[in-house]
């Protein structure tokens, strides 16, 4: 026990380190962008005037409501101390609208998307890899090297196909959105058929470009355990196969859960492509919006998101592993 406290002790330290240097990043990089949207909003208002007096002042307004009028360190001290309250500040590009209102109404539909999309393609990447490397045959060389390349095609590309054909060209799912724009949200049948027929086609175009990588994986792990000493042991003892190859495989999933894991916590950021692709209104697309205009508080909560969820999603995995790897549980009593 003794042995399990200090590694996890290590863990929590390296993560509360990790965390403050990101968080710090999270909030001077934005910032260090060429451009001033302060002056882009004020260009906006007054537009039609002439005075330069007047404009300098609401150009101080607008510095004061946004709190750039404070030195670097000082905006950093108040970002934190609002960040742990869940208060990301005021919007540049959609002012008067908070941050925070603006995440909350779109990461929903981003985790919906992304999350069941990329466990489907987890799992049936698994299994095409582990019977590819079992069975061999067809499996392996026909099945297998189609969704190797579809793996490789490039996100935006398979989006970009799927649209024309399916949206475009056979006219059988919306060109974009994430419902009809003449509906309002609601709960109703009509609004969620709505929604399920826009979702279709972005979920299958992250489903197919995770199918091929998790089957590479897996039938890598698998071939290197079906060849593994101890399974060719248990052979010659004349332990059935079906019981050899469930060990096999247990051993070869290690790898992907990690996959898996971190597939997970950096989904808002792999949501940027098909969001924008698919005019899907989900944090892709808000991401993208705020990279455009500039907007650093709104840069700033969407990427410390990412972060923090890459950084739970690893913490969770070394406490996981500790607990189901044999190799950790050793280490532990060394």
């Amino acid at each position: 026990m003794k042995g399990y406290r200090k590694y996890f002790g290590q863990k929590l330290l390296w993560f509360f380190i990790t965390l403050v240097v990101a968080v710090a990043l999270n909030f001077i990089l934005p910032r260090l962008m060429p451009t001033d949207p302060v002056n882009a909003i004020t260009g906006k208002i007054a537009g039609g005037m002439s005075d330069s007096s007047a404009i300098k002042e609401v150009y101080e307004f607008y510095q004061k409501q946004f709190g750039l009028d404070k030195s670097m360190f000082t905006q950093f001290l108040i970002f934190v101390k609002n960040a742990l309250r869940g208060d990301f500040g005021i919007s540049f590009s959609q002012y008067p609208r908070t941050v925070s209102d603006i995440i909350s109404s779109s990461i929903g539909w981003t985790l919906a998307l992304q999350i069941p999309a990329i466990i489907v393609g987890w799992i049936l990447g698994n299994v095409l890899g582990a019977v590819a490397a079992y069975k061999r045959g067809i499996w392996d060389k026909g099945v297998m090297p189609f969704f190797m390349f579809l793996g490789n095609v490039p996100a935006f590309a398979m989006a970009i196909i799927l649209l024309v054909l399916f949206a475009m060209k056979w006219k059988i799912a919306p060109t974009g959105g994430g419902y009809s724009s003449q509906m309002i949200p609601n709960m109703s049948w009509k609004f969620v058929k709505s929604v399920l027929s826009h979702y279709w086609l972005p979920f299958l175009s992250v489903v197919l470009i995770s199918i091929g990588g998790q089957a590479v994986g897996m039938r890598s792990m698998s071939i290197y355990e079906l060849n593994a000493d101890y399974v060719k042991y248990s052979r010659f003892l004349g332990i059935k196969d079906g019981k050899i190859v469930k060990y096999v495989f247990r051993n070869a999933m290690l790898p992907q859960v990690t996959g898996l894991a971190m597939s997970l916590g950096t989904s808002i950021g792999g949501a940027l492509v098909a969001e924008t692709i698919f005019s899907y209104p989900g944090l892709g697309t808000t991401m993208l919006s705020a990279v455009t205009s500039s907007d650093y508080p709104l840069i700033s909560a969407t990427t410390l998101i990412i972060t923090i969820m890459v950084l739970l999603v690893t913490l969770f995995l070394d406490v996981i592993y500790a607990f189901i790897d044999p190799r950790v549980k050793a280490a532990q009593f060394d």
